[in-house]
């Protein structure tokens, strides 16, 4: 039996005479201290005087007696002898070198979680990939589709979102955001554990696409590229849901789904470029043309003429990437975009009252605090949290930051079992989807804001927080962040680690093409595929680091490759797989860059006034 209670419970002198004492005083001692002196000694101290008229050798400066000189001699000889013999002994001697500590848990598993990515890449793949069985593919992406226009050269690149080949935008850039978010925070410990160049490219690797997904050296746009390939279940249609193909393979129609109104997608976009233009804030080459797109896509999103939800009339998009609305996706692009360009009329946009009531900031119901690819307020509330802890911007920005606090305060309470808010497997996986399948990208979110929270209140120095009349210490959140992460890495009731590739016992039957069928030199068509999709065998390629849907409510788990709500992997799970990793390496004790994401912004104090032209809602 699994015990919920990890986490504890509601837990004056005259000054001449005083210079002419120390005057006399002086000379009496020097008297007293040249009395105990040989001759040679007081003419150091006290000068030349009346010498003995004797042989002395002359060093210039000095002279000393012959048999003084001598023993000086041998001194120098003795130490010259003496120095010699310990340099050899010390260069003879096997030397002990202190090696580092061995990596805990988490960093094990970060390293595998970020290869993940690696296995993602579409288009032609750099000569250092480190997957094997991975090659070139989707090279006439958005090249031969009439519907992409000229100016854009083609849509090559980026990343496979899960199992499939489809690219979707939407969640695409989310996971980008999410990258981005845990370099900027932890910089540090990924440089130490030798990954800050590798997470570096992974994320340049996801922006160089998005910048092709629109005009981004335009005044203005008015298309995004939101989707390349598309599937429909029940479709005899070759498609990328359809097919069973390596995307090395891949012969079938890959259609480009142009987004001419999105709100949500075009303020999740800027997100990601805005987030990782601070990320590259040593390049300024790169990250002026990162923050200048997400400053394009952001306008895009404010269009009152285009606000409507980007799945809306793209049944591929609304079947697995339904957004359910975009004033949250405001308040999470415009606190990104605030950071990336210390504009403060983005402040101004995401501390309206209306702005923060439409996106439901205190709204309450069954997802609120559920921090997913398609519910970015718990993440914009923690961000906004943070400027207030870090910085205190003041009026007329403090009531509604300090509302945001609270809401942090209230979703950080809703995650603790002692409350009851969600549901709890009898393992004590949290079930942030209320039973619903695939859960388990929904409690790396949770976990990682747990313990980039409790971080936050380490490196302001604040011990915890209320919960109603419960004070909560921050070491109860982290608690929480490495129970729930424990349980994915392999301590819950299965034994089995969600994460491919870590542990022993790991799901062998992963939802993935390119992973289930075999790199043997044989092209395998549309439906010749199926052989591998439905064969018993494990797959032949381990896609080390993918964390897979997850166990269901129960705690079961059916290791099978056609049940992609058990077994299926995604890049925004593990991109929230990552963060959660990361928040955990190296301790407790370890504090976040505080000043980082705030490069970009002015002094507060003292206030400008806010901006003349307020934004609208």
């Amino acid at each position: 039996m699994y015990g919920r209670d990890q986490w504890g419970g509601a837990f004056e002198i005259n000054a001449d005479s005083a210079t002419e004492d120390n005057r006399s005083r002086t000379e009496v001692d020097s008297g007293a201290l040249s009395r105990q002196l040989d001759e040679t000694q007081q003419s150091w101290l006290l000068g030349p005087g009346e010498q003995k008229n004797n042989k002395n050798v002359d060093l210039g400066c000095v002279e000393i007696k012959p048999n003084l000189f001598k023993w000086i001699l041998a001194i120098f000889a003795v130490a010259a002898v003496t120095g010699s013999l310990a340099a050899i002994i010390v260069k003879t001697l096997p030397k002990h070198h202190h090696s580092p500590p061995p990596p805990d848990n988490y960093t094990i598993a970060l390293h595998k979680a970020l290869q993940f990515f690696n296995a993602q890449k579409s288009g032609r793949l750099p000569k250092k990939n480190n997957v094997p069985w991975r090659g070139n593919s989707g090279l006439q992406d958005g090249i031969s589709d009439p519907s992409v226009r000229l100016s854009l050269r083609d849509l090559v690149g980026g990343y496979y979102d899960a199992g499939d080949q489809i690219k979707f935008g939407f969640p695409g850039a989310y996971a980008m955001t999410m990258l981005s978010w845990s370099v900027i925070e932890y910089r540090q410990k990924y440089e130490d554990i030798g990954e800050l160049s590798h997470i570096r490219e992974l994320i340049k690797w996801g922006t160089d696409y998005m910048l092709k997904t629109f005009n981004a050296s335009a005044k203005n746009i008015d298309v995004i590229y939101s989707q390349v390939g598309h599937g429909l279940n029940g479709s005899r249609t070759p498609d990328d849901h359809f097919c069973w193909m390596r995307p090395e393979d891949m012969d079938y129609p890959r259609p480009v789904v142009a987004t001419t109104s999105g709100p949500d997608l075009a303020a999740e976009m800027a997100a990601a470029l805005a987030a990782a233009s601070i990320v590259f804030n040593d390049d300024r080459t790169y990250s002026k043309k990162l923050v200048n797109g997400a400053a394009l896509l952001f306008k895009f999103a404010r269009d009152s003429g285009k606000r409507s939800r980007y799945s809306s009339g793209n049944p591929s998009a609304a079947q697995f990437y339904n957004s359910s609305g975009y004033y949250d996706e405001y308040v999470w692009g415009g606190a990104w975009m605030y950071f990336a360009t210390g504009n403060r009329s983005y402040l101004q946009l995401v501390t309206l009252p209306a702005m923060a009531k439409n996106a439901g900031a205190f709204s309450a119901g069954p997802y609120y605090g559920v921090f997913s690819w398609d519910n970015k307020l718990p993440g914009a509330q923690v961000l906004l949290t943070r400027l207030r802890i870090f910085l205190s911007p003041g009026y007329p920005y403090e009531d509604m930051l300090a509302s945001y606090h609270n809401q942090t305060n209230i979703v950080m309470c809703s995650y603790l079992p002692m409350f009851k808010v969600f549901n709890r497997t009898r393992g004590g996986l949290i079930q942030l989807n209320h039973g619903n399948p695939q859960p388990l990208q929904y409690v790396v979110n949770a976990a990682f804001l747990a313990s980039l929270y409790s971080d936050y209140l380490n490196t302001a120095d604040i011990p915890g927080f209320y919960c109603g009349p419960n004070y909560i210490s921050r070491e109860v959140l982290r608690d929480l962040a490495r129970f729930q992460m424990d349980y994915i890495l392999g301590k819950n009731p299965r034994k089995m680690s969600y994460v491919v590739g870590y542990g022993n016992h790991y799901p062998r039957h992963v939802h993935h093409r390119a992973a289930s069928i075999p790199t043997n030199g044989v092209k395998y068509s549309c439906t010749g595929g199926y052989k591998w999709r439905d064969s018993p065998k494990s797959n032949p390629h381990v896609i080390t680091g993918a964390m897979v849907g997850g166990p269901d409510k129960y705690d079961g788990f059916h290791d099978v490759r056609s049940n992609y709500n058990y077994s299926e992997p995604t890049i925004a799970g593990n991109a929230g797989l990552v963060a959660a990793l990361v928040s955990l390496t190296g301790g407790d004790n370890i504090k976040v860059d505080k000043n980082t994401i705030f490069s970009a912004v002015p002094p507060v104090f003292p206030l400008a006034p806010p901006p003349p032209a307020p934004w609208k809602p």
